[in-house]
C-alpha cells in the first residue's frame, strides 16, 4: 500500500487485515488498515479509522474512512465486537 493516506507505525491496531469492498456492480477482496485512537492532545472522541489498499483496486480512488464515538459509544461497540467474538468461538468449537 505505497499510496497510503493513513499514518501506519507499531502503534497501528491493524496494519494488513483482509477486507472486502462491495459497491452495487463489483467485490473486491483486499488487504486493508484498521486504527482505533484518539486525539494526542485534548481526547475529545475515539475514532475508527479504515483504509483500502488502492494499488489492485480499480473502482474507487485512494480514500480512507474515519469514524468518531464519544466513550460510551465507543464501549458500546467494543461490548458488541465482544458479543460476535463469543459467538464466532463458540461456533468454531
Amino acid at each position: 500500500m505505497a499510496d497510503r493516506l493513513m499514518k501506519v507505525n507499531a502503534y497501528t491496531t491493524f496494519d494488513l487485515i483482509d477486507a472486502t469492498i462491495t459497491g452495487h456492480d463489483f467485490e473486491t477482496e483486499t488487504l486493508a488498515v484498521l486504527n482505533a485512537t484518539s486525539p494526542r492532545k485534548h481526547p475529545d472522541r475515539v475514532q475508527l479509522q479504515f483504509e483500502a489498499d488502492n494499488m489492485q483496486e480499480e473502482h474507487l480512488p485512494a480514500h480512507m474512512a474515519e469514524v468518531s464515538f464519544s466513550p460510551d459509544e465507543a464501549r458500546e461497540l467494543a461490548a458488541d465486537l465482544e458479543k460476535h467474538a463469543d459467538k464466532v468461538e463458540a461456533a468454531e468449537e
